[in-house]
């Protein structure tokens, strides 16, 4: 089997989405009644519902006992946290409107409508089907150790800057591991003031975890092997 080489550099709204259902412990859920905050009340099916499990005192409860067919229009909201320490952690929320059913003991929110919203302000809606079709990125379940990992035991990482234009690490203080998925590594470059993202793609679209160490060392040589030395920020 030859070497898949990637065609983006980046993964799909849906793809993104599906990785926030995937690895996001917490949500918000309003309706007309109020809004609530779950920690580890929800759990995604693999067509793309949301099982919820709300304390029996919530409003999601009362939220279902006053909707007139019992299905109350539902906003709920995820948040993409960098796992990072990071000056703005969110990544991306993902805000999905629907409705709510009380089946088999459970809450299950049927969404009408997705939209990711980034953390450069773009919306992108997403189309349902895509959504229930679309599986997490393999690195979703490993990215909080591997992008902890490489911040805190990998200092060489720093040299990754050296595949960024100088103009873009003009005024750069420091530079921190933002997020990773098959497609590459984005880096989050700090400024005094204000901040911007990079992304460096993968040579091949790593297809699970183990294949992560052979695009992290491709990488690093590439950097290691440019020709032109690039601005060093401090404390990376």
């Amino acid at each position: 089997m030859g070497v898949r080489h990637s065609s983006t550099t980046v993964p799909t709204a849906a793809a993104r989405a599906r990785s926030v259902l995937a690895t996001a412990w917490s949500c918000a859920v309003t309706t007309e009644i109020g809004k609530d905050e779950l920690v580890g009340a929800h759990t995604v099916t693999e067509d793309g519902r949301i099982l919820l499990s709300p304390p029996e005192d919530s409003a999601l409860a009362a939220a279902l006992i006053c909707a007139p067919r019992g299905e109350p229009s539902t906003l709920v909201e995820f948040a993409d946290v960098a796992p990072v320490p990071l000056r703005d952690r969110i990544r991306a929320r993902l805000w999905l409107s629907g409705t709510l059913t009380y089946e088999a003991e459970q809450l299950v929110f049927e969404p009408t409508c997705a939209v990711l919203h980034d953390s450069t302000g773009e919306r992108q809606g997403i189309e349902l089907d895509e959504l229930a079709l679309t599986v997490p990125d393999p690195l979703a379940e490993a990215e909080s150790r591997l992008l902890t990992h490489l911040a805190d035991a990998h200092p060489d990482a720093e040299q990754l800057t050296r595949l960024i234009s100088p103009d873009s690490l003009q005024g750069v203080v420091r530079v921190r591991p933002l997020a990773i998925d098959r497609h590459g590594i984005s880096l989050r470059l700090e400024r005094a003031r204000g901040q911007a993202d990079v992304r460096l793609p993968f040579h091949q679209l790593v297809e699970d975890v183990t294949q992560v160490t052979e695009c992290m060392h491709a990488l690093l040589m590439k950097a290691r092997l440019s020709n032109t030395r690039r601005g060093r920020p401090v404390g990376g």
